[in-house]
């Protein structure tokens, strides 16, 4: 890697460290329900939105009571946001004149932008109306991400009370992590966005003439939306002209920013962050990619904050850290080597004056490699699925990358509140393996991790990896799942694998060879996406509750201290053994074969 590209990561690294601390604290003052100064004054709103909703704010929750509230939260904005695209053709705001989303479009739409995932199986600037871009999709943006926050701010009572039976109000904290983080962030955001000239506007969309006629081969569909192929398997395709272009308005910036913030990602144009109108400077580029870190890394100091030991935070900050360094280097060098049939061929892929050099498919020139590659690996570690490249151009390691992270349960940093939730139950797993090592009973922050907060862990570690490998068998399986795929072979299984590990994982991110707006693909998926991040709240939240009724338990000589160095490596092994080995052998069917192929042609 040349020395801008490691100035460029260093930079990147340093500025999030950097606010971390500031945020973090604040974010632990917001949720303790002490107030900075600067934010007092919009308390009186707060509590008359509680009085006009009939919620009372002083009323704390049981762990069941607050999982039913996130339940009935969540299929509130499904129908909302189902309802809305049905709509479409007979609501305001539609200057496209665009006519109503199918049913199983919808549906998966509805499921994706509810759970974080913001998986999308159309292109938003030919579907979707400005209404349904900002009512539906950019307010679930909010709703989503203060969801996980809320659900972390439980989990992290849990670890700071003792002989207690409540975890919090779901409502509040809702709340709150909209209004005093989300909201702020997002407007702040929005504005530096627009100064870069991302777009934010009402207009319709203009049409102009094109520099030159452009002739190309269109791929035919069927009445399903999939691509015809020959008998040999080729795409059928008809010559097709234009001598105009349409270019794409509306109220982007205001999108784009929550969509990073909340670790969405759902881009308001098909191209998402490689479009020009979402991502058109260097330096909207690189918000972009801090504000994917910025809440997950900070709410690691808000945990050690509310938990009374800030040490602890910053030692799963590290463990984050190190992880995402790793697979960032693998990432790097993979794109940095190009690929070596092309060497074979005698073709220059060496950086030079005149050239990027390695692996420029599907990469955007303003970015290149080095910044195409830290923002795949920081999206899919983010749990945000927003790309400035296509991951599907990626070399077979590089691509892998993304894939790996998302298969670790979306812990490096991930998404915001659940990335860090998953790593605490990695780091009872963790504890508890320590614990058989020298024959004692595991703790963690005075707690004594037993049975039953061991099952609920289990439950939040297992169930993905089921799900991911049982949803992409079944795709395999039938035509309707391989009627999808674009690319043969081993490529062809990573597109899969990594839709449904998308899909689990919530990140939304796809290998987008993959053509998965059909009914068979936003029927599974949709489900996949509804279990990847509603079931595995509820065991979340029940180990919360587990702890927060637990006495706490002094530190003695024989307690393993959790803010160490030898913890951050145990937690470190507990993530890639525990979290990776299930997806060895699908990963060796994929990309890892496809690398080997490679490297034979070179």
């Amino acid at each position: 890697m040349s020395t801008n590209g490691l100035l460029q990561i260093t930079l990147y690294l340093g500025v999030l460290i950097a606010l971390t601390k500031p945020l973090g604290w604040y974010m632990a003052q917001v949720y303790e329900g002490k107030l900075p100064v600067f934010v007092r004054w919009v308390a009186p709103a707060e509590n008359l939105f509680y009085r006009l909703c009939g919620v009372d704010s002083t009323q704390e929750m049981r762990w069941t009571r607050y999982a039913l509230a996130m339940l009935w939260f969540a299929l509130l904005g499904v129908l909302a946001v189902y309802a809305m695209q049905r709509l479409q053709g007979m609501l305001p705001l539609n200057p496209q004149g665009l006519a109503a989303v199918s049913p199983d479009s919808a549906f998966n739409t509805a499921i994706s932008f509810m759970t974080n995932t913001n998986w999308q199986g159309y292109g938003g600037e030919s579907t979707m109306s400005y209404l349904v871009q900002m009512a539906a999709m950019a307010v679930q943006n909010f709703f989503s991400a203060a969801a996980g926050m809320a659900v972390l701010v439980a989990l992290i009572r849990g670890f700071a009370r003792h002989t207690t039976e409540t975890i919090g109000n779901f409502w509040v904290d809702m709340t709150r992590s909209i209004v005093y983080i989300l909201l702020p962030l997002s407007i702040v955001l929005a504005l530096a966005l627009v100064s870069q000239g991302v777009v934010q506007n009402f207009s319709s969309y203009q049409t102009v003439p094109a520099v030159e006629t452009v002739t190309y081969d269109n791929p035919k569909m069927d009445s399903d939306g999939n691509a015809l192929k020959d008998t040999a398997g080729n795409p059928v395709t008809e010559k097709a002209t234009t001598k105009e272009q349409v270019i794409a308005m509306g109220p982007v910036a205001s999108q784009e920013a929550i969509k990073q913030l909340g670790t969405n990602g759902g881009g308001f144009f098909n191209a998402n962050s490689a479009h020009p109108f979402e991502n058109p400077t260097p330096l909207s580029n690189f918000l972009a990619m801090i504000a994917m870190f910025l809440i997950p890394a900070a709410l690691c100091y808000t945990f050690g904050s509310m938990v009374g030991d800030t040490r602890q935070g910053w030692a799963i900050l590290v463990a984050m850290t190190i992880l995402f360094v790793g697979f960032l280097a693998v990432t790097e060098y993979a794109e940095q080597q190009g690929n070596p049939a092309f060497t074979a061929l005698g073709v220059d892929q060496d950086a030079s004056a005149t050239q990027p050099g390695g692996n420029m498919e599907g990469k955007e020139t303003r970015f290149g490699i080095v910044n195409s590659a830290l923002f795949a690996t920081i999206t899919t570690a983010a749990s945000c699925g927003a790309v400035n490249g296509m991951h599907d151009s990626f070399t077979p390691l590089g691509g892998l990358v993304p894939l790996a992270q998302i298969q670790l349960g979306e812990v490096i940093f991930g998404g915001v509140g659940s990335g860090l939730y998953g790593m605490l139950v990695y780091a009872v797993i963790a504890v508890f393996l320590a614990g058989l090592m020298i024959g004692r009973t595991p703790e963690y922050l005075g707690k004594k991790i037993e049975a039953f907060d061991i099952k609920m862990a289990s439950l939040v570690i297992l169930i993905p990896p089921m799900i991911i490998l049982g949803g992409t068998a079944l795709a395999v399986m039938l035509a309707s799942g391989k009627a999808g795929v674009a690319n043969p072979g081993a490529h062809g299984f990573s597109e899969i694998l990594y839709a449904f590990s998308s899909a689990v994982g919530n990140n939304g991110s796809a290998f987008a060879g993959l053509s998965a707006n059909t009914p068979f693909y936003n029927i599974a998926l949709g489900f996949e996406m509804f279990v990847g991040r509603i079931w595995l709240m509820i065991p979340v939240l029940a180990l919360a509750g587990s702890l927060a009724a637990k006495k706490r338990i002094p530190a003695s000589i024989g307690s393993m201290a959790t803010h160490t160095q030898m913890f951050v490596w145990l937690l470190i092994g507990t993530v890639l053994l525990v979290g990776a080995l299930n997806f060895v052998p699908a990963l060796a069917l994929g990309p890892v074969i496809e690398h080997l192929n490679m490297s034979r042609l070179g």
